[in-house]
């Protein structure tokens, strides 16, 4: 899915990786089914201090349908339920289609902070 919907790939989107999420938290892993076929996933992680979505991809023939929005819609109100204040998103610079869901969604870009990144093992 996030091969043909997601901009982009990392290193945990990997078998291993969706399986150690859903093993420490079951409900961060939120998906969209239509007709029994996958079309759109968010993951809603919440460690207790902040609220974190990753992974926001639709399926390309099913974007601009409501699936972005009811996937979010899913993901913000986990993070309500949990006591959740502010929920942020990881969102390619180069990623433009996107940056205008996110406004349209009610978020905005925060051009103070950068994200660091260090890989772990291997």
């Amino acid at each position: 899915m996030w091969k043909t919907a997601a901009e982009g790939t990392s290193i945990s989107d990997d078998g291993d990786g969706v399986a150690r999420l859903v093993e420490r938290d079951p409900d961060a892993l939120i998906l969209a089914e239509r007709g029994g076929t996958l079309v759109g996933t968010v993951i809603a992680g919440f460690d207790g201090w902040r609220c974190h979505l990753y992974r926001l991809a639709v399926h390309p023939e099913q974007r601009r349908t409501g699936v972005g929005g009811t996937l979010l819609a899913a993901a913000e109100e986990r993070f309500a339920a949990l006591g959740g204040r502010r929920a942020d998103a990881m969102v390619l610079d180069r990623n433009e289609p996107a940056h205008h869901a996110w406004r349209a969604a009610g978020y905005g870009h925060q051009p103070q902070w950068s994200r660091w990144v260090k890989p772990l093992g291997d």
